[in-house]
């Protein structure tokens, strides 16, 4: 890949990655409520569902799903009712019970994040965006592969850090009260910041 290509693809991967996103307060409610070793998980499942859209899309995936746009509904309301379910998880979420504790909250899993990005709408149009901007005709295999090896180079810790800083948000939350309260809107705020996908934004153009 061309040196200033590669440049130019780092600096969409960090703004893509570090800006706010339904897949990033995820991270951030995780980081509050279970630390940083249990969210990894979540971590690794979300760059690994954007990837796997990132592969399929490269390999013949995006031109079908603009043929029909009838997939792009369906995602819409496949979208719709994943991310309420994980708003209400988040919402009804309580900081890590200890280890005494017989029922102690889980984290979504490795699965349900991965899934959460197979049914992002938002997530399938940068992966669309990244695809056609990055990838060269005359070498298009190996400059698909170096791309997602970039990408995930860059998304990785960058996502992190958001469940990083629910990990220093949560030392300042010790009343389980305002844990709550932080649930809640971190919930409210995974709601909203795909309304406008779903509801008004093409997933195609």
């Amino acid at each position: 890949m061309d040196p200033e290509l590669l440049v130019a693809l780092a600096g969409f991967a960090f703004v893509m990655s570090i800006s706010p996103g339904p897949g990033n307060f995820i991270l951030l409610a995780s980081g509050v409520n279970f630390g940083f070793l249990r969210s990894v998980p979540i971590v690794l499942g979300i760059s690994f569902g954007f990837l796997s859209m990132v592969l399929a899309i490269g390999l013949g995936l995006g031109p079908l799903i603009q043929a029909y746009p009838a997939i792009s509904i369906v995602l819409k309301v496949l979208c719709a009712v994943y991310v309420l379910w994980l708003a209400v998880k988040i919402a009804r979420s309580s900081p890590a019970a200890n280890a005494a504790d017989d029922r102690p909250d889980r984290p979504i899993s490795f699965v349900q994040a991965s899934l959460f990005q197979l049914v992002n709408p938002k997530a399938w149009a940068v992966a669309l965006i990244v695809t056609v901007s990055y990838t060269t005709p005359a070498d298009y295999v190996a400059s698909l592969i170096a791309m997602i090896a970039v990408f995930a180079v860059v998304n990785l810790p960058t996502i992190s850090l958001w469940a990083l800083f629910g990990v220093g948000l949560r030392r300042l939350l010790s009343d389980p009260a305002k844990v709550r309260i932080v649930n809640v809107v971190m919930a409210l705020l995974l709601v909203a910041s795909m309304a406008p996908v779903v509801l008004d934004v093409p997933l195609f153009g």
